[in-house]
């Protein structure tokens, strides 16, 4: 079936009574553009209102990815980061609304970048500045945001991810730990939503991605060696290395 068809289907569903999870034109536009069949190879499969596993990360069911999109309240004029952007479905969608160039997002997972990266290509949205970083961090370089999505959960908002939205700004997150609520919070933390119960994986940090535990022992290793090597040498070219404090 045309892709287009499906999207249209896809749309009309969550904008239904039944559903009703779907209410603002902007967001309702942007994911009929949005080619989901660039995310997921599959087309039916895409277009199905259920989660699925891609390269070991989870692909947000279209009623979650609107839920979460409606909850962050973005505008055209907004600077948004997302933190934890998986395959790149929800930041094109924001692309859409906002354009590429407006769009910022990390993820911690080097293997997703890549992926993500290289979906958003495919789909025309190749300007949506994605790097690897670890999400509780944000992006300073780049703040302040107006808008912050976060899709991971966590017990309690970033303070790193406060820190960087603008004064006016909002964050959506799943908030908790085994029970979980959808909320927006301003800068300073307090919740200005609540929308509803979800399930969503424990945002993670630096050390337990995949891969990490060979990673940081190796970077662990290269820098003990670089700490003997340069301790063996003589002269001006180390004493302003402070050891300690580089840990």
């Amino acid at each position: 079936m045309d892709p287009a068809v499906l999207r249209e289907d896809m749309v009309d569903s969550l904008e239904h009574e039944v559903k009703s999870v779907l209410h603002t034109d902007r967001v309702a536009l942007a994911m009929r553009e949005v080619p989901r069949e660039a995310f997921v190879e599959n087309e039916r499969v895409a277009y199905a209102d259920r989660a699925i596993e891609v390269d070991g990360t989870t692909v947000l069911a279209p009623s979650t990815a609107a839920r979460l999109l409606e909850t962050l309240d973005v505008h055209e004029e907004h600077e948004v980061l997302i933190v934890g952007v998986g395959v790149g479905y929800t930041a094109a969608v924001l692309a859409e609304i906002v354009g590429s160039e407006r769009v910022h997002a990390v993820d911690i997972d080097r293997n997703m970048v890549y992926t993500a990266r290289g979906n958003l290509d495919e789909a025309g949205y190749g300007e949506v500045f994605v790097d690897c970083r670890d999400g509780a961090g944000g992006l300073p370089e780049y703040a302040p945001f107006d808008r912050i999505l976060l899709e991971a959960a966590a017990v309690r908002p970033p303070r790193a991810l406060l820190e960087q939205l603008a004064e006016d700004g909002r964050l959506a997150m799943p908030m908790g730990t085994t029970d979980q609520t959808l909320v927006a919070v301003d800068p300073g933390g307090e919740v200005i939503d609540r929308v509803c119960p979800v399930v969503f994986r424990p945002l993670l940090l630096e050390g337990q991605q995949p891969g990490s535990i060979e990673r940081n022992r190796t970077a662990r290793e290269d820098r003990e060696f670089a700490e003997r090597h340069a301790r063996k040498r003589s002269g001006w070219g180390q004493e302003w290395i402070d050891w300690d404090a580089s840990q």
